[in-house]
């Protein structure tokens, strides 16, 4: 567990040794389109793309070294394929269809040609497992470590975009998948961090293959937007979950204007994060309303669709919308109401 990126000499390639425009044509060289709206990728001024009559959505994520990620722990090919799906998660919050994304990247003269190999190299396999292509970018020198910008832009018909300012007053609130699971990980990584610097011992990471993936390995919740199609189910708004249940929920309770009430006993655990919680005398209620970079959605449907999802086992009601007078509330196992605050991600926030 150490950043050990290809100091070895004899399998070295310093980037000086190719320049800006040398890194680019090597970049560059291992790219191919596949989405018939990329009508010209890297290799311009500019990409150049045909929305065929569609709307565009565009989002931007910025992922910063000691910050975001820790390359003591985190694989380049991991991070690499971490920094395009959370942009495409953010496109499919948006009941959209990710097809291009772009890449700028700033780099330090610690990181040699095969460590942007092995990152950009993750990047690629998320966007083959996602159909999408990577059209253009930019790169420049760093002091202060690695910096990943990705850019996603999407497609969506006019008619099924959503935003987040949709509920309705009694909508039910519906999560994908299973929530505080990238925490806990989070949580066995700094643990076996500290003792690694400390005795120099070798991580212990068993039984914890699940939460681990969570954490540096996120796939975008595709499936999901695939199934509420077929299901004939669309959302009267919804959000990716990166900061934590709590502060999703508020988000769309905010933009619509409403309450919101989440019940305790509903929320989604997986058993290995529920105890993985417990082993670090952690609440697990908590890790799922504030953890973070679960990157599930989170949405609200109307109450005539309950029926449609009902008995999913991807699909979990979580609680309902209320009016902005009732505020916003938790509701414990034994029917006590809390007051429901984010107390999850804040880019702003002193880290350390």
């Amino acid at each position: 567990m150490s950043d050990n990126l290809f100091q070895d000499p004899s399998t070295r390639t310093e980037l000086s040794s190719l320049g800006e425009f040398g890194l680019i044509e090597r970049l560059a060289s291992r790219i191919q389109l596949g989405q018939p709206t990329s009508v010209k990728g890297i290799g311009d001024d500019a990409a150049v793309i045909d929305p065929v009559g569609l709307h565009q959505v565009v989002t931007t994520d910025m992922l910063v070294e000691g910050v975001h990620f820790d390359l003591s722990y985190m694989p380049l090919k991991h991070l690499g394929y971490k920094a395009i799906v959370v942009n495409l998660s953010d496109v499919y919050a948006m009941n959209a269809e990710p097809r291009q994304v772009t890449v700028a990247l700033a780099l330090s003269n610690r990181f040699p040609v095969e460590a942007v190999d092995e990152l950009y190299e993750g990047m690629l396999l998320a966007c083959k497992n996602y159909g999408v292509d990577l059209v253009g970018g930019d790169t420049c020198s760093s002091r202060s470590g690695l910096v990943i910008s990705v850019t996603a832009i999407g497609a969506v018909r006019p008619e099924d975009i959503v935003y987040r300012n949709g509920a309705k007053d009694n909508e039910l609130l519906v999560v994908s998948g299973d929530l505080g699971g990238a925490f806990m990980g989070l949580q066995i990584l700094e643990r076996e961090k500290a003792v690694f610097t400390e005795t120099g011992a070798q991580p212990d990471l068993e039984g914890h293959d699940y939460i681990i993936e969570r954490q540096l390995k996120p796939e975008a919740r595709r499936d999901i937007i695939t199934l509420l199609r077929s299901l004939e189910v669309k959302p009267t708004s919804m959000i990716d979950i990166s900061d934590g249940l709590a502060s999703e929920a508020l988000h769309i309770a905010r933009a619509s204007g409403l309450g919101v009430r989440i019940y305790d006993d509903k929320l989604p655990i997986d058993p290995t994060t529920y105890q993985t919680a417990r082993d670090f005398n952690l609440d697990p209620t908590t890790c799922a309303l504030n953890g973070g970079e679960d990157y599930e959605l989170l949405f609200t449907i109307a109450q005539s669709d309950h029926e449609k999802i009902k008995g999913n086992p991807s699909l979990t009601i979580v609680g309902h919308m209320t009016d902005a007078a009732s505020g916003y509330s938790l509701v414990d196992k034994q029917g006590g109401l809390h007051q429901l605050t984010a107390q999850g991600w804040d880019a702003f926030l002193k880290r350390g």
